[in-house]
């Protein structure tokens, strides 16, 4: 059984020679700390926490607003308010040195869950990486519950394939992350196999699991199995429900058990 980690490991490497990260689109926020260089005017760089109603306090200028803009519109703002009567031609520089404004939660299964920060533009897998990446458990499923947008009463749901991302390398799939962002993991489920198959266990799930491939993941038939009377175990509304004679193309459904009987031959 593939261990899924190893294709994070090979997505996050993949996405990290790939992709170009704008930090200057960064949005600040409360609380984050911005370093604010004016070049040539050693006197008038200064690093601020964005305060509770979204300024920060430099020289010369006074209070700026901020909270809401981007890291590059922030310095364009900061460069015309100085050149209007201050400097000319002013070169300003703005770096955001603590992110502090913007949070999520990943549960489920990944090694550390729990709350984290978001640093600059942060990518679902970037949150899962510092989550210490995914569990063996993990199955082929996250969800994104998203809160809603100014001007919107519903939640926003965002479905995300983890083996469309991380096996497929459908880098579309790596969204970006937002403020208050919940992001979950489920478990994968587990079907089980038995009688005359050469590795009889218990098997992670996939969406589209037919009898034959779960037969070929078990490692196929022994030489006494009867091909023609496989059986499968499946409970349906807390009962248990039979099928006999299964055949190989039939799906396969998390917890069935798949009973592979002896040749009467």
């Amino acid at each position: 059984m593939k261990d899924i980690r190893h294709y994070l490991l090979m997505a996050l490497v993949l996405l990290i020679s790939t992709a170009s990260y704008a930090a200057d689109d960064y949005i600040v926020g409360q609380e984050d700390v911005l370093k604010v260089t004016v070049y040539n005017h050693p006197d008038l760089t200064a690093t601020e926490r964005v305060s509770g109603e979204g300024y920060i306090t430099l020289p010369l200028i006074g209070e700026v607003p901020v909270a809401g803009l981007t890291v590059d519109q922030v310095a364009k703002k900061i460069a015309a308010l100085l050149s209007d009567g201050y400097i000319r031609d002013p070169n300003v520089s703005v770096f955001v040195t603590e992110f502090k404004s913007k949070k999520t939660i990943i549960m489920g299964q990944v090694s550390k869950p729990g709350i984290y920060m978001l640093s600059g533009n942060t990518t679902f897998l970037e949150l899962v990486s510092l989550a210490g990446g995914l569990t063996r458990e993990a199955g082929d499923k996250a969800t994104i519950n998203r809160r809603p947008l100014p001007g919107s009463t519903s939640e926003g749901i965002i479905s995300i394939d983890l083996k469309q991302l991380i096996e497929l390398g459908n880098t579309s799939l790596d969204v970006p992350l937002i403020d208050g962002d919940s992001v979950y993991i489920a478990k994968a489920g587990v079907f089980y196999i038995t009688g005359e198959i050469k590795k009889p266990d218990a098997y992670k799930h996939e969406e589209g699991l037919t009898v034959i491939k779960a037969i070929t993941m078990a490692g196929g038939f022994t030489d006494k199995a009867s091909s023609g009377r496989i059986r499968i175990i499946r409970k349906v509304d807390n009962r248990e429900k039979v099928l006999e004679k299964a055949a190989m193309d039939e799906k396969v459904f998390p917890d069935d058990i798949i009973l592979v009987p002896e040749s009467f031959f």
